[in-house]
């Protein structure tokens, strides 16, 4: 485990399963969380409920983490969401907008509201979440294979922006993640396939540490037996 004592991390999507597993590595790291998500979200750590796809509603969360909790040292990008179904040329404008909000624009909400301060310290680690779909097309994925690829192709750009400024920027491309709703939508897959959460939430406080200083940009596969 990466040591993140003293660090203050902000984790999106917290109430979610992926962002509950992220929660726990942090806190077992020593960090001090500052949890995001548009549902309430009970425990021990600072929380606040959040439209992470609202950019005013962002700014004003991190306005607080600032004040309650002190400067953002790590931000992980844990919301985002999946849909499948249609071909591309059946894609409504819901469904194409609910993907680039929930993946894409809450990724650009955040780094608005977050990157500021990291840059007047010159010092700060930024993991979003992907997805294998985002560096190519699948069929009825058009929207979240577009939206995560967005996410990929913002990862790299505020690498290559940022990195000469103390602050990495890489993500993960996980497949599919051990969920109740994962294995409610297909009971007949081998779980033990999957990527478990808890194996994901290492991977992401790995590059959230100093042991990835000299990483920047990365789209890491994060496969499991899948």
């Amino acid at each position: 485990m990466s040591d993140h004592s003293g660090k203050i991390v902000v984790v999106t999507g917290a109430a979610g399963t992926l962002g509950r597993a992220a929660t726990e590595y942090f806190a077992n790291a020593g960090a001090t969380l500052a949890l995001l998500d548009v549902a309430a979200i009970d425990g021990p750590h600072y929380a606040r409920q959040c439209d992470l796809t609202d950019a005013d509603a962002c700014r004003e969360a991190v306005a607080a983490i600032a004040t309650d909790v002190g400067p953002i040292d790590v931000l992980a990008n844990i919301a985002g969401g999946f849909a499948m179904g249609e071909a591309v040329h059946e894609t409504s404008a819901d469904t194409w907008r609910h993907m680039m909000d929930l993946n894409a624009h809450t990724v650009l909400n955040m780094a608005r509201a977050v990157v500021p301060g990291m840059l007047e310290r010159r010092s700060g680690r930024i993991v979003n979440v992907g997805a294998p779909p985002g560096n190519h097309g699948v069929a009825q994925l058009g929207a979240y294979s577009v939206s995560k690829g967005a996410v990929i192709r913002l990862t790299e750009a505020m690498a290559a922006e940022l990195r000469e400024q103390g602050i990495n920027v890489n993500c993960v491309l996980p497949t599919i993640i051990d969920t109740p709703p994962n294995r409610e939508a297909m009971p007949d897959a081998d779980f033990d396939k999957w990527v478990k959460p808890e194996a994901l939430a290492k991977v992401i406080g790995f590059l959230a540490s100093s042991d990835a200083d000299p990483i920047h940009g990365a789209a890491l596969p994060v496969s499991g037996l899948s």
